[in-house]
């Protein structure tokens, strides 16, 4: 009988892990299946961009497409449960239940917004962590964007970097405002990327706000710890990732944040026959500390994964494959269409003295962005390209 290797998640880590274990396995016995939400590739790192209302980006091309192998079953539906007993994923294919058995899980299921820390939050704020927020976020500022109103985007991280400053220059009628809880925008950056992220903010009129804590979040603004409130007309909430209590309830070993506890080889350390990749993944880094929820980090460990399940199923049990390595390689920022940020990291994530401004920065990223999409050889480009 075949060994039923099942993907769940078919973001950047889910679907490098789907197409690589495809070309290292194909000379064996082994059934591939792929399961998604949806039947398309969400690229994450443009989803910025599609809220302000740039339509093309973000919705990607067909996982189909993407994947470009007959041998890999995709299977559209969303996973509601997992029985780590009976070894099986209960998924719901168009609202009908349906169960795919496993002998080996890969679990890559991601992160989405956290809005539920902060009262109003889930209630009020709009977020782009997926592309039915970004949709959602697209549409209210097209209806708040004639009249001159007013977008505070809370957290000052790279995704609230880039949304605020894609907001800015898209959508010029608007008001920006930029609230963080931290000294200083681009914090762990040297201190000539810090600076041109200051002047790229200036240029586009987005106001920053340090050392804002936000207390609690109305339909027509925030209100922060400190007491101070800021009228907006939306908020847009960046701060923070929640992953799926999906490997919880399976009763695998996760931390405190519900991401699976793994082993240098991203194999659950409660479960040798299910691993996890990406954002759902407690992986660590090179430096020994855990990865940061990235696109460089799931591009990684996607490679890294198929590599390691590749080793033991040709190699028997007696096969042990190295540990996969998560490094980086930059920190890429986008300011709007024609203005950015590249930062040149050490592999344990400490910043280099090289940095990349303005024009340069921003074809630069955009060259990398479309290279982590490319089919032509149905593979990643480098295995660790892209920004947060």
């Amino acid at each position: 009988m075949s060994h039923r290797l099942v993907v769940v998640g078919a973001g950047y880590a889910g679907l490098q892990a789907a197409k690589r274990l495809a070309r290292l396995l194909r000379r064996h016995d082994v059934t591939i299946t792929l399961v998604n939400a949806s039947d398309r590739f969400v690229e994450r790192v443009r989803l910025h961009q599609l809220a302000a209302g740039q339509s093309w980006a973000g919705g990607g091309s067909s996982l189909r497409q993407q994947l470009n192998d007959p041998t890999v079953r995709l299977v559209v539906g969303r996973v509601t449960a997992i029985d780590a007993v009976s070894r099986t994923v209960a998924v719901a294919v168009d609202t009908v239940p349906a169960s795919i058995g496993y002998d080996t899980l890969v679990y890559a299921l991601g992160s989405g917004a956290r809005l539920d820390d902060v009262p109003g939050a889930s209630v009020h704020a709009y977020a782009v962590a997926d592309f039915g927020q970004a949709t959602r976020l697209r549409d209210r500022v097209s209806q708040v964007m004639s009249s001159g109103g007013t977008v505070a985007v809370v957290g000052a991280g790279l995704t609230g970097l880039e949304t605020a400053a894609e907001l800015a220059e898209s959508c010029p009628t608007l008001r920006v405002r930029l609230l963080t809880g931290a000294d200083d925008v681009g914090v762990g950056l040297m201190p000539r990327a810090r600076r041109h992220l200051r002047y790229a903010l200036d240029r586009l009129g987005v106001s920053v706000h340090t050392k804002a804590v936000v207390a609690e979040v109305r339909e027509d603004g925030l209100d922060t710890v400190d007491g101070v409130a800021f009228a907006a007309h939306t908020v847009v909430w960046t701060t923070g990732f929640r992953v799926p209590e999906l490997a919880r309830a399976a009763g695998f070993a996760t931390d405190e944040d519900g991401r699976m506890l793994v082993d240098a080889t991203l194999r659950s350390i409660s479960h040798s026959d299910v691993y996890a990749v990406g954002d759902a993944a407690a992986g660590l880094s090179v430096s020994g500390a855990p990865g940061r929820m990235s696109c460089q980090s799931a591009l990684a460990m996607g490679r890294g994964v198929a590599g390691a399940i590749a080793a033991r199923l040709a190699g028997g049990a007696g096969e042990e494959p190295p540990p996969v390595r998560i490094g980086y390689v930059f920190t890429n920022i986008s300011l709007g269409r024609r203005d950015g940020v590249v930062q040149f990291t050490h592999a344990d994530d400490s910043p280099r003295r090289f940095v990349l401004t303005g024009r340069a920065a921003a074809a630069f990223k955009e060259t990398v962005v479309r290279s982590t999409v490319r089919k032509s050889r149905g593979e990643y480009w480098g295995g660790t390209t892209c920004s947060g």
